[in-house]
């Protein structure tokens, strides 16, 4: 079997691009992988471009050293978009592999170690205070957010994640870590800051009571400093995980070493090496991995090193229904699992856009047994739905 092609696609999801990677065989065998960055579709569709020269020709089943054909070409720039695009091309030649078998991606890496993965509700009320055109119930009041916790727990999920949502008319929600005007770079909470987020998470808690989870995710907006000043206020919540992202494994350890409230972070990062020193200086309490950023060889190693420090996985999933079944495989052969991303709130085109949508009913995700990854892309959908230009997102 060789590969004769290798199609990058940038889709419209709405408010944000989704990127695919088509790989397709001299057998008629075609896998399917994503490499999501909506806030770099075509510096990483053209990263898929670059690779394809060293990968025509070659077989596809042969994943590991196709990865390290990838990686020694992006050896000069190892991360970033040069490793998405390769994990883009990597899912797809796993998903390959598993289809010319006959058998699943959780079968191919040894066989399930759960029947069914728990799910928590993400960016709960950030979609909808963001875009009302989905037309779900807008985020006027705290009522609101009150109301959307009610609502998490009716539909059968006891998990949720939130962001810091500014309730309005236009509503808002506090991303200055992803960009702002002058006065937005210094990452500070201030106390009316601190008490909005205070406000927000007890909403949240009063609306879905003492055993439903409840995380919230401050991004790249703080400091240390003011991060240790929230999570020790957030103690009394009991919050499953404060989420932070922050580029240092000794602010992080500072942060945890600060409070009660446990810890989550990792999303960003690419490959061993650099989950290593997080793993070694115990810099949180729960590790997230981005398989579409990573690749799934490479995102089960990780996960198999967490596990020898003793740390659960979580992997991080807002991207397609393609990415869900790639991101519930993973788990599917992890054995140290804590939970698993979600968007619940979504435009109908995201189940158009594959062949079969997750199997998902209070709050849990059947592990994948299809072929491949168990679903396909629509290729009609995905091509009359190109991106063609920046539209901005979160």
């Amino acid at each position: 079997m060789k590969i004769v092609s290798v199609e990058p696609f940038i889709f419209d999801a709405g408010w944000q691009s989704w990127t695919f990677v088509k790989v397709s065989t001299d057998e008629g065998i075609v896998g399917w992988g994503e490499c999501s960055v909506p806030r770099a579709p075509f510096a990483v569709a053209g990263a898929v471009e670059d690779i394809s020269n060293v990968l025509v020709g070659t077989d596809p089943r042969a994943y590991e050293m196709r990865f390290w054909d990838m990686a020694r070409l992006n050896i000069q720039g190892p991360l970033g978009v040069r490793a998405q695009a390769a994990a883009g091309v990597e899912l797809a030649l796993i998903d390959i592999k598993a289809r010319a078998l006959g058998i699943s991606v959780v079968e191919l890496f040894g066989g399930p170690t759960r029947n069914d993965l728990r799910l928590y509700w993400s960016h709960c009320g950030t979609t909808r205070a963001l875009y009302p055109q989905m037309g779900k119930p807008p985020i006027r009041t705290m009522a609101d957010i009150h109301a959307l916790g009610k609502e998490v727990v009716s539909k059968g999920y006891n998990a949720l994640k939130t962001n810091i949502i500014f309730p309005g008319n236009p509503s808002t929600v506090h991303f200055n870590g992803f960009g702002g005007g002058p006065g937005t770079t210094d990452q500070v909470a201030d106390n009316a800051m601190l008490s909005h987020i205070e406000t927000l998470v007890g909403t949240f808690r009063d609306a879905v009571g003492p055993k439903v989870d409840v995380c919230l995710d401050l991004n790249f907006n703080f400091k240390p400093e003011s991060c240790i000043r929230i999570a020790r206020m957030l103690e009394p919540y009991r919050l499953m995980w404060l989420e932070i992202d922050i580029y240092s494994p000794e602010a992080m350890a500072d942060i945890r070493q600060s409070s009660r409230t446990p810890l989550c972070t990792g999303e960003n990062f690419i490959y061993m090496r650099e989950f290593l020193p997080y793993f070694q200086k115990r810099s949180a309490d729960v590790f997230m991995v981005d398989v579409p950023w990573v690749g799934f060889s490479q995102a089960k190693k990780i996960g198999e090193l967490a596990q020898v420090f003793d740390f659960n996985m979580a992997p991080h999933n807002y991207y397609s229904h393609l990415s869900t079944f790639i991101s519930a495989s993973l788990c599917g052969v992890l054995p140290n699992v804590h939970i698993m991303e979600n968007d619940v709130d979504d435009l109908p085109l995201k189940s158009e856009l594959v062949t079969k949508v997750p199997e998902i009913a209070n709050g849990r995700m059947k592990i994948p047994t299809g072929p491949g990854w168990g679903t396909e892309i629509n290729e009609e959908v995905l091509r009359a739905h190109p991106w063609k230009k920046a539209k901005g997102c979160w």
